[in-house]
């Protein structure tokens, strides 16, 4: 459990440098350079993230469990996560849906996480997809109240909203038929 808290003190907090400490941010960046900021902050989410994969692999081997989910709830989780690609997608592929979602990205992650607390009750699934959730509300709200510059993305064009629609179900289905199975070592079929 300790990989997996570390994990996403290191991943999430990396991330939450523009919402906690955004002048320490530029004072770095103005005195190191954007290309060093850069590598660090992506070596630094690399590790995070290695962390936390190991972490929660770990934490699952011994689970503590919270509650037992009712079967429904899987179902529901299903439902929630058909958007989350597209979304992902949009975030980089700007159209109607990156207008009227503002944040897609943030979008995704909270909808991802929500639907793997409702379908899991481990105290590893908890802290992983909790802490995701609380960190992607916390970082909407922070944007909402200090806008940052644009996430560098294709042109605009009304053709990316059906890229991102397209593209989203399809990995959307490739992650139903095995994907899911073959990286985390659970079917989200059953």
């Amino acid at each position: 459990m300790t990989l997996l808290l570390l994990g996403l003190l290191l991943f999430l907090g990396t991330h939450s440098l523009s919402m906690l400490a955004p002048d320490w941010r530029r004072r770095w960046i103005a005195r190191h350079g954007e290309k060093p900021w850069k590598g660090l902050y992506s070596l630094l989410s690399l590790a995070g993230l290695i962390l936390l994969a190991v972490g929660y692999g770990w934490a699952r081997q011994s689970p503590v469990v919270l509650w037992t989910p009712p079967l429904w709830t899987r179902h529901l989780a299903l439902l929630l996560m058909l958007p989350v690609f597209p979304l992902l997608l949009a975030a980089y592929l700007p159209g109607r849906i990156r207008s009227a979602v503002k944040h897609p990205m943030l979008a995704a992650v909270k909808l991802w996480a929500l639907a793997h607390l409702l379908a899991n009750g481990t105290l590893a699934d908890v802290l992983l997809f909790g802490g995701f959730l609380a960190w992607a509300v916390a970082d909407r709200i922070s944007v909402k109240r200090h806008p940052r510059p644009p996430v560098p993305a294709a042109p605009p064009r009304p053709a990316n909203d059906l890229v991102a629609i397209l593209g989203g179900l399809a990995l959307y289905a490739l992650f139903l038929a095995g994907a899911h199975a073959w990286l985390i070592g659970v079917s989200p079929l059953g």
